[in-house]
């Protein structure tokens, strides 16, 4: 296990929550961060304190907010505060590395303004196993990858692409890959790797055909 990666009887049963739109944390995935905001800059210095650990979820759009602030999805990714600056002018630029995924059980008192839940973990125990090598289908991948990143005007960096490991590179494009919450959500929820990465080529093929792209950029 790396250094500082927690064990499973370790993780906190109570933790704070980030609602974040957009922002997708998979484990092993590392997600920089632009905090701000009161609430989050309390939020991240009572985490440095504690364990340096919270946890990211998304607002669920179907759902009416309440006084707390926007409804969130039912399961989120824990994050280790692997690196943090402060700036000059009062924010802190954090980097979270995705843990283990949970499910929110119920929403506790806010603390200094950020909100916190209880959540379980135990049906993501294997996310805990780091350096998995999961059985995906390169040639699939970068064959829908590249006409989306075309649709989508995106210039890529091919030799990191290559240079990538197979995990990391799901990984990797589920968090960068502008989809929307939904389906980010989806990705998150999958139940491993393999099923993660043909949903993350199917959801680029659907896309990049929508852009009027067939594979490998062939105009269709």
């Amino acid at each position: 296990m790396p250094p500082f990666h927690p064990a499973f009887d370790e993780l906190p049963a109570e933790i704070p929550i980030f609602p974040l739109s957009g922002a997708l944390l998979l484990p092993e995935g590392r997600l920089p961060l632009n905090i701000f905001e009161p609430r989050y800059l309390a939020m991240v210095e009572d985490s440095l304190a504690a364990g340096r650990m919270f946890g990211m979820v998304m607002p669920d759009p179907a759902l009416l907010r309440t006084e707390v602030g926007s409804q969130v999805y039912r399961v989120g990714c824990l994050g280790r505060l692997s690196s943090f600056a402060e700036t000059d002018d009062g924010r802190y630029l954090i980097t979270l590395t995705g843990v283990i995924r949970f499910r929110v059980m119920e929403e506790v008192g806010l603390r200094r303004g950020y909100r916190r839940a209880l959540v379980e973990y135990g049906d993501y125990a294997p996310d805990l196993m780091v350096g998995q090598k999961p059985r995906i289908d390169r040639e699939a991948l970068v064959g829908a990858l590249r006409p989306y990143f075309k649709a989508r005007g995106i210039e890529a960096n091919w030799d990191a692409v290559e240079n990538t490991g197979d995990a990391m590179l799901v990984t990797t494009l589920c968090m960068v890959c502008p989809f929307d919450a939904r389906e980010k959500q989806a990705l998150l929820e999958a139940r491993g790797p393999e099923e993660r990465a043909s949903m993350l080529v199917a959801l680029m093929q659907m896309d990049a055909h929508g852009h009027g792209m067939a594979p490998e950029g062939r105009p269709s």
